[in-house]
């Protein structure tokens, strides 16, 4: 998910009664629900190297163990400096390790737990193995779950200036709203993907390699549908829940399988590796310019007008 989500989980969980267990907890929550994200410096690197690398060893189990250590020593030293100086702030609760290092573990661990909902993947085992999982259940970005958060901080910060005892309980209702939506949302996904599997069937006589069902923006009931065939063909079908499939606007991806050799292509480049390593549903499209013939190599899940330029690559190839 996006670091907003994070943010605002880390902080939700803080509202819910968590902030009074030790000094700095809020701050703690926040930067650990955020923390696994320090692998964004790959982005710097350019091209696609970014893919090969994001949501893996620092989203692992190594990491989930280590970075809670790692930050709960660097705010335990922080709020030593700060008394050492003297700007320790007077109303900070006192420090007690024991929580501040138990809520460094929980908000690290919301992280893959949060990622894990959408399409993009995640290697949950890295580096004991490279395989990435797919919960393809929420959109990266989704509203309703900023919505719900930021109303249950804001109801909870508001209940506790004006003295009332029950602040914690929005925060609470706001985290178990988001998780009856989060289940909701994996409902609607697991129908729309045994709905595409047994149209596919009806139609083709056959099972389809693969189908998945992807969250769009906003409209949470809806989907749009991937499915795959064995050749690598793949067309994407409207789904909501109510009505079905919208089969008046299939769009299909790509409508030919260019007969392109990806382990040479691989070896080559570096940025084509990278990007088929992290690619699900790859597809190839050959073209000639100039005498030359290039291939540009996407990812059905993301070959919208918006995210193609971010999520294809192209190289030369010898003919």
């Amino acid at each position: 998910m996006d670091n907003f989500t994070h943010s605002l989980a880390g902080w939700a969980l803080s509202r819910a009664g968590l902030a009074k267990k030790t000094g700095l907890a809020t701050a703690t929550l926040v930067i650990a629900a955020n923390l696994p994200d320090i692998d964004a410096f790959a982005t710097l690197l350019g091209g696609h190297q970014h893919l090969a690398i994001r949501r893996g060893i620092t989203h692992g189990p190594i990491a989930m163990l280590v970075l809670p250590l790692l930050l709960t020593w660097a705010m335990i030293a922080f709020d030593t400096w700060q008394g050492q100086r003297g700007k320790r702030p007077v109303a900070r609760l006192p420090i007690n390790k024991g929580w501040l290092l138990v809520l460094a573990y929980i908000g690290t661990l919301s992280h893959p737990a949060l990622d894990y909902l959408n399409n993009y993947g995640i290697r949950l085992l890295e580096p004991f193995s490279n395989q990435w999982f797919y919960g393809d259940t929420l959109f990266i970005i989704d509203v309703w779950v900023w919505s719900a958060l930021a109303l249950g901080i804001w109801l909870s910060r508001r209940h506790e200036k004006a003295g009332q005892d029950n602040w914690r309980k929005p925060a609470i209702i706001s985290l178990a709203a988001v998780l009856i939506y989060i289940g909701a949302n994996g409902l609607i996904s697991n129908r729309a993907e045994n709905a595409g599997n047994t149209e596919y069937h009806k139609q083709k006589g056959e099972a389809p390699a693969i189908v998945i069902a992807n969250a769009v923006p906003v409209r949470f009931w809806y989907r749009d549908v991937l499915i795959g065939d064995a050749q690598g063909l793949y067309t994407e079908v409207p789904f909501q829940i109510g009505t079905g499939f919208d089969w008046g606007n299939v769009r299909q991806i790509n409508t030919q399988v260019p007969n392109v050799d990806y382990a040479t292509l691989k070896a080559e480049n570096p940025d084509v590796a990278a990007f088929l390593f992290w690619a699900r549903t790859p597809f190839a499209i050959v073209r000639e310019h100039s005498g030359k013939q290039s291939v540009t190599i996407g990812d059905a899940r993301f070959s919208s007008a918006l995210a193609a330029d971010r999520f294809t690559v192209t190289t030369e190839i010898d003919e």
